[in-house]
Order: structure tokens, then C-alpha cells, then sequence
């Protein structure tokens, strides 16, 4: 939970309201208490949306569906006024996490318990259904778990059975992942209490296997798969619970048995009244029982103040509760943070002093022990050394200090580091995240606090829609990617036809990759493809491959992992193929060279990291031998894929502060007398950033720019790094330009061609 903010009421409906549980686009949730002491959970629609007078018949079915579900086993409402100048919801607070938070941080929950928790839910459905309503966004976000159960929540898209839908004909409404088939094709007009018992199947298998039964990633692919794929269950080993869950999957709605039939099915004792959590694993337990014990905080709160800039931080006692309630990374999750370094940056480590005595912090959200941990180090160490050559200024109008937070590659941990950096009022921007999902995640809380986020290396097609776009891709996505990839391979006289293999053991990104590839071909040239998709985990790749020659591909593109790119390379060497092969960037990694071995020889790569002088122990891109040497020197080891991006980015955001600070300070003139300084090695070149509108987000007492207004300078800017140059385009704020880089497999390394040539025309 966080703290009230300046604009936010003291009171609502007779509730003090006593901090934040969480905000989206529709309103904001927070924990109230009544006179008589009874905490509840508040929604208050933003004023925006108040006005609408179709949302507020929306809302109006919100509250009138929720009223009508009576079960132990749903959250009940405890007030409303959906009327008032400024709508609100109460409900009863459960102070238990929620299912994706367990099982984002506990893993997979035994048997017994998922078979506690269907049949539970399956009571609380019965419940829905019984009232003549279906509820259509049953997922584990909307599950509370409580030592004497589950509480089902959140009926906000609830509608009666019968009722004519208030949404637009083909939109999908509810959580892709969660969707049944019918309504992930857009007809949830038409969605009945069968699809609710879909969702309850994925919400039981995700808490089994500690996966969507139907992955992740893009929404599009996400739904095509809930349509068209049969469910993963592999990690689901009781027969009876398989079993049960493939029937409440099944794609035909009449084949899924009915909400209050699955109570009746589940052979499995519940707890009684009163019970304690002995129906869950005793780390899940311990969550709900320190959430509970927080609550015993709320009696010494002083009265509720609104806290803003100039007033002094909440008294320890307040400060502790806060971290608590919230489940607070830094209080409850011992091991949600693996990394939390906040130090002044310069080269011998001291924290140097600017003149006025200002020091603020960039922020790097990466995975430093995940699956990307190589490519997340890489970028820590960027951004460290772009801070170190900031500081290092003898004129610096203030200091900068790096503070990092590891999110281990997890989308759930990736939420919680973002809600950390947006809390931190000296934070003035992030780099990161690492990973697509871990991004996508995290947008939501950048977003609604407005704060700058710049990743190198998360390369998506496509983010959730945002409202404020603070977020910025600072790198070429797997659709720009794949126009070097496409001239590369077929504008070339012996090429006529690419296959393109598609290995979904890469996942997300290996399917955007090959998707558009694929795309593009008959768009940038006058050839053809032939497309072929392998499920994850196929060991022979050899039936493909002859697949694809015998299609008469005279080239070859392989999107996929390192070890799937290995089997690829060996199954082609044992043909007689002789044309020109290539992989996907995230296929570059020494698994592959020793997978492959000889095999390997002669690959190339589009990539969309430059070499400066580390990756492939040349000399790298000109202009980068400052920044090779400062890494030796600091590091002990020359600059590894990803950090001079990093780099790059970290000296555009330097960049726009200081010209900001100085626009403030001196009347539109940058910190040294100029806007087009450059703090950190790059050079700008046109940058509009100094003429910011105070509309834009104005600075604080101590001179910090305003969040907002930063965001408005980066947007306008144009900075020339040592791996690019960065502009972004107006309407997505993608990167501006496709620029990439050509490896090749030569000797047992990854030797660097340089930039990817491009089509003369």
C-alpha cells in the first residue's frame, strides 16, 4: 500500500481513507476504515470518467452485480454510491495476497490446494451464476487467498446472464490467458457461465504449474492459442485434477461441466470455521499471517494527512505499516529485491557534490539473476559508467547516483520494482527493464506515475496501450529488426524462396521475429517464403529442415533460442545445403558455438547491440574507445552486448536534466550556457528539450524536474551515442530508425561485421 497523495481525499462515504491498495485506468482502490473500525476496500472512478454517463451504467451494473453474489467464498459489498458527484464501491478488505502474487513468489501450490481452491471457487461461482450473472474476468489478480479460503473479487465486468452488453461488438472483454474460446474471439456478448468455468480451469492450472495454461506474451498470438491449441498441463501429475481440467478447457462450452457440478466432483475437505491456513504450503501461510498482523498497525495511525513535497516524511511507525499492508517489497519480501545499490557514481566511488548541493538517482530495473542476467549486468554497468563520466564534470548543476532493483527476469517481481522506483520521489528516470514479459508488466505503475522508462533491449511489437507515454523502446523492435534480416538474405541474385523456421521454444520472441520475417518478405523483395512452426521442446529438427529444402528454400532464418539454433545448424550441415543461414540475435550465445561446434561456422546474425570492442574482442564501432577504456579500467573486462546501449541512453537522460535544470536556472541557456551540452560522451543535435512548458511538469523546490516534463524533453530530443543515434517517433515513441549490427560465427566467436547493410533504395 502507498501513501495518500496530495490530491487524494481524507474521506469517503464515511470511510478515512488511510493510503492506497492500487490504481488503474478506471479509478483508484484504497483502504478505508468506517467509525465502527470496519476496513474496507474503496474504489473511487476518476473524475474523467464520472462524467460519462455510459460508464456510469456501467458502473452502476458493477455494483447492483456485486450486491446480488452472496457466498462466503466472493467479497460481499459493504457500500456505495454510484450517484454521487465522484462514484465509489466499497467492499470488505481481505488483507490476504493474491493468487499471482503466491505464486509468482512461492511457486506452484500443491495438490491439496488447488483442489481446496477449485472447489471453493467453484461455490462462489455457483453463487455468480445463481444470481443470474457471469462474472468474465476469473484469474488469479482477482483471487484473494485467506487462512479459511479464497475470496473471489472484483465483479467489475460482471453482467447479468440475459442482459445486452454495454461494449462494443467485437471487443474482447477480460484477461487474455484467462479467456474462454468465445470470448477471445470477441464474442463475450455471448459468454455464459461456461466461460467462467473456463477461466476457473486456467486459474487452476496457472496455480498447479505456475503457468498460463496457454503461455504468454502478445495478445494476439495469447488468443490465437486459447482458440485453436489444447492447454499446457505438463507439471499437473494427479490424474483426477488433469482429468478435471481438461473438461473445464474443453473448447465447446456444452462440453464443460456447470460451476456447482465441479463442488460436488472435487473430493477434497475444506477448512472449517475458523480454521488455520493448513490447507496451504507454510510460506503461503506465513504471507497471509504477516499481512494479517499488519493490520494490527491501523489503531496507532494518527489522523489521515495528505503528505506533498514540502511536508516531512510519515513518523517510523506509519512508514512500517505502509511497507507492510502493501506486502511492501522491502518489508515482506526478503528475496523480492536481489539487488538494491543506491551510491554516488563517480570513478573512485565517492559520491561528488554538485555546487548546489543536489544529487538525484536513475534507476536501473533489470534481471541480474534470471535467464537475461548477461544482458542486464551489461546494462548496470552503462549506466554506471555514463553516471561516472556525468559526475565527473568539474560544472555539474547537480549529482547522480544509480540505484538498482533486480526482478530475476519475473513479470510479478518485475510489477513490484517498478511500484519501488515510482515511490521514490528522487528517482527522475529508469533504465530497463531486461526482458519483453518483465517490461509489459511493468508498465502499468511507470505509466500512471509519469515516470520516464527506457529500454534497450526489450524489443515487443507492440505494449498495452498507455495513457501518459512515459515509456520509451530505445531500441529497433523484431518487426525493424527483420527488414535488415530480409535485405540481408534475399537481396542477394541466388536467393529466391527463404524458409523461415520458427521455434517456439524462444517464445514471444521467437515467434514476433519469425512472424515478421516472414511479413516482410514479399513486402521489401520479390521473394518468397516458406514458414514453419516447431512446438518447444522438439530434440530433431531434421524432418524441418528437410521440410524446408525440400520447398526449395535456398536460405535459411532460424528464430529461436541458442540451444534450438545448435540443433538447427547440425541438421542443416548433415544436408547439402550451401546457401546462407541466419539466426535470430537471441539465438548469439556460447551455448550455441558449443552446441554446434563446426556447424556453427559461417552463421550470421542481425543484432540490435553494436560491439564496442567486447563482444567479439575487436575493435568495435569508431568513437567507443573512451568508453572501452573506462569499462576495463572499472570492470576489468572489456564491454559485453548491451552496455554501451545502456550507455547511450543513460547520457540521453543526462542530458535532458541538465538542460532542463538550466533552462529553469538561467533563462532557457543549458548548465554550461548551452542546451546542447552533452554530460555524458554523446552529442545532441537539435534537441528541443530546454524549451519545456511549465504545463509539462514543473521542478521542485530543490530544482528536480518535474517527472512529466522530462518526459516531454526526451520525447523531442535527438542524441547522437556511441551505438546510434536516438530519436523517437511521435505517436508510439519507438525508436526512430533500423539500425543493426552483423555478426558471423568464425572460429569458435562471434566476429562483428558492422553495421546491416541496407537496401540503396
Amino acid at each position: 500500500m502507498d501513501a495518500l497523495r496530495p490530491g487524494d481525499p481524507a474521506r469517503i462515504g464515511g470511510h478515512r481513507l488511510l493510503g492506497r491498495l492500487g490504481a488503474g485506468g478506471m479509478g483508484v482502490v484504497y483502504l478505508g476504515r468506517t467509525e465502527a473500525g470496519a476496513l474496507a476496500a474503496i474504489k473511487v472512478i476518476l473524475p474523467e470518467h464520472a462524467g460519462d454517463e455510459d460508464f456510469r451504467t456501467r458502473f452502476r451494473r458493477e455494483t447492483e452485480a456485486a450486491r446480488q453474489v452472496d457466498s462466503p467464498w466472493a467479497v460481499p459489498v459493504t457500500g456505495a454510491d454510484t450517484d454521487s458527484e465522484t462514484p465509489w464501491l466499497a467492499t470488505e478488505f481481505v488483507p490476504g495476497p493474491t493468487l499471482s502474487e503466491v505464486v509468482a513468489r512461492c511457486g506452484p501450490l500443491p495438490t491439496r490446494s488447488v483442489h481446496v481452491l477449485g472447489r471453493l471457487l467453484s461455490r462462489a461461482l455457483t453463487a455468480v451464476h445463481g444470481a443470474g450473472l457471469v462474472h468474465r474476468d476469473v484469474k488469479p489478480g482477482n483471487v484473494l487467498l485467506a487462512a479459511d479460503g479464497p475470496r473471489l473479487i472484483d465483479f467489475g465486468i460482471a453482467r447479468a446472464a440475459e442482459a445486452t452488453a454495454l461494449t462494443a461488438t467485437g471487443l474482447v472483454v477480460g484477461t487474455p490467458g484467462f479467456l474462454p474460446p468465445e470470448q477471445a474471439t470477441g464474442a463475450g456478448a455471448g459468454a455464459g457461465p461456461e466461460g467462467d468455468v473456463f477461466s476457473l480451469g486456467c486459474l487452476l492450472a496457472y496455480a498447479a504449474t505456475g503457468r498460463p495454461p496457454f503461455g504468454s506474451g502478445a495478445v494476439d498470438a495469447l488468443l490465437y492459442r486459447t482458440v485453436h491449441d489444447e492447454p499446457d498441463l505438463a507439471g499437473v501429475d494427479d490424474p483426477a485434477l488433469r482429468a478435471l481440467l481438461g473438461e473445464c478447457l474443453a473448447k465447446d462450452p456444452a462440453a464443460r461441466p456447470a460451476a456447482a457440478d465441479l463442488d460436488t466432483r472435487i473430493a477434497e475437505d475444506v477448512p472449517g470455521d475458523g480454521a488455520s491456513a493448513d490447507w496451504l504450503p507454510e510460506d503461503v501461510a506465513r504471507m497471509i499471517a504477516e499481512r494479517s498482523a499488519a493490520m494490527l498497525a491501523l489503531p496507532d495511525i494518527e489522523a489521515t494527512v495528505n503528505t506533498s513535497a514540502t511536508t516531512p516524511a510519515p513518523a517510523p511507525a506509519r512508514r512500517r505499516f505502509l511497507a507492510l499492508a502493501a506486502g511492501g517489497a522491502v518489508a515482506l519480501g526478503a528475496g523480492t529485491f536481489a539487488a538494491v545499490r543506491l551510491i554516488g557514481d563517480e570513478p573512485d566511488g565517492r559520491s561528488g557534490a554538485s555546487p548546489a548541493g543536489r544529487r538525484w538517482v536513475i534507476g536501473v530495473h533489470a534481471d541480474l539473476t534470471g535467464a537475461q542476467k548477461a544482458a542486464g549486468r551489461a546494462q548496470e554497468r552503462g549506466v554506471r559508467l555514463a553516471v561516472d563520466r556525468f559526475n565527473s564534470r568539474t560544472d555539474k548543476p547537480f549529482t547522480l547516483a544509480v540505484k538498482v532493483l533486480d526482478d530475476g527476469g519475473d513479470p510479478a517481481r518485475s510489477v513490484r520494482v517498478a511500484e519501488e522506483f515510482a515511490r521514490d520521489r528522487d528517482v527522475l528516470a529508469v533504465i530497463g527493464p531486461t526482458g519483453d514479459a518483465a517490461t509489459g508488466a511493468a508498465l502499468p505503475a511507470y505509466d500512471e506515475a509519469v515516470l520516464p522508462l527506457l529500454t534497450v533491449s526489450s524489443l515487443q511489437i507492440s505494449y498495452p496501450a498507455r495513457v501518459n507515454a512515459a515509456f520509451f523502446q530505445a531500441s529497433p523492435s523484431y518487426a525493424a529488426l527483420s527488414m535488415p534480416i530480409v535485405n540481408r538474405l534475399l537481396l542477394r541474385p541466388d536467393v529466391e524462396r527463404l524458409g523461415v523456421l520458427i521455434d517456439r521454444s524462444g517464445g514471444q520472441a521467437a515467434y514476433q521475429a519469425g512472424y515478421a520475417t516472414n511479413l516482410m518478405t514479399p513486402s521489401l523483395t520479390t521473394g518468397t517464403t516458406h514458414p514453419r512452426v516447431v512446438p518447444a521442446g522438439t530434440s530433431d529438427l531434421g524432418p524441418v529442415i528437410a521440410d524446408l529444402l525440400g520447398h526449395r528454400s535456398d536460405a535459411l532464418f532460424y528464430a529461436g533460442d541458442a540451444a534450438g539454433g545448435a540443433r538447427a545448424a547440425r541438421a542443416l550441415a548433415a544436408t547439402p545445403f550451401k546457401g546462407p543461414s541466419m539466426a535470430q540475435h537471441t539465438v548469439m550465445r556460447p551455448e550455441f558455438l558449443e552446441r554446434a561446434g563446426e556447424t556453427a561456422e559461417g552463421w550470421e546474425f542481425i543484432a540490435p547491440f553494436t560491439d564496442a570492442g567486447g563482444v567479439s574482442g575487436e575493435p568495435g564501432v569508431p568513437g567507443a574507445a573512451d568508453f572501452v577504456t573506462a569499462h576495463r579500467k572499472r570492470f576489468g573486462a572489456a564491454p559485453a552486448a548491451w552496455s554501451a546501449e545502456a550507455y547511450d541512453v543513460t547520457g540521453l537522460v543526462a542530458q535532458e536534466v541538465a538542460a532542463l535544470v538550466g533552462s529553469a536556472t538561467k533563462g532557457g541557456a543549458g548548465p554550461t550556457g548551452s542546451p546542447t551540452a552533452t554530460p555524458s560522451g554523446g552529442t545532441s543535435s537539435g534537441s528541443t528539450s530546454s524549451g519545456g512548458t511549465p504545463s509539462a511538469g514543473t521542478p521542485s523546490a530543490d530544482g528536480r524536474p518535474g517527472r512529466a516534463a522530462l518526459v516531454a524533453a526526451i520525447a523531442a530530443s535527438r542524441y547522437e551515442g556511441i551505438s546510434r543515434t536516438y530519436a523517437f517517433d511521435e505517436e508510439r515513441q519507438q525508436l526512430v530508425g533500423r539500425d543493426a549490427h552483423l555478426y558471423r560465427a568464425e572460429g569458435g566467436r562471434y566476429r562483428y561485421l558492422g553495421p546491416a547493410p541496407k537496401p540503396k533504395s
